[in-house]
């Protein structure tokens, strides 16, 4: 049983436990270079640019859009306010699949060669 005595301090105590925190949120940084491999707008490169928690989007089309991590799922999704759908991305944040189906994965560019052997 709960003093009244002690009650604000309970209420205080859950409040901060409920509360939405950094850590809860996204927790990747999806700033990059990414290229469109499924049901693409077009055949330019895609970008985002992250700011905290909320991004710029340039899509494969060159259509420019702003979004923030999902109200519902923050560390998992994305909400992109001009299409008015969500991304889910990676945990590694290698790749994002939108709603409607088109997936981008991240362009680390060309692959380095190997090292050369010195004799």
């Amino acid at each position: 049983m709960i003093c009244m005595k002690h009650f604000p301090i309970v209420v205080a105590v859950m409040t901060a436990a409920l509360a939405p925190t950094p850590v809860s949120a996204q927790s990747i940084n999806l700033t990059g270079i990414y290229k469109c491999v499924r049901m693409c707008q077009g055949n330019l490169p895609a970008y985002i640019t992250q700011n905290g928690t909320e991004l710029n989007l340039l899509t494969e089309a060159g259509q420019p859009s702003r979004a923030w991590p999902d109200w519902y799922w923050p560390a998992t999704r994305i909400w992109i306010d001009a299409f008015n759908q969500s991304a889910v991305y990676s945990p590694d944040g290698m790749l994002i699949q939108f709603d409607n189906g088109t997936i981008w994965q991240r362009d680390l560019g060309p692959v380095p060669p190997p090292p050369r052997s010195r004799r």
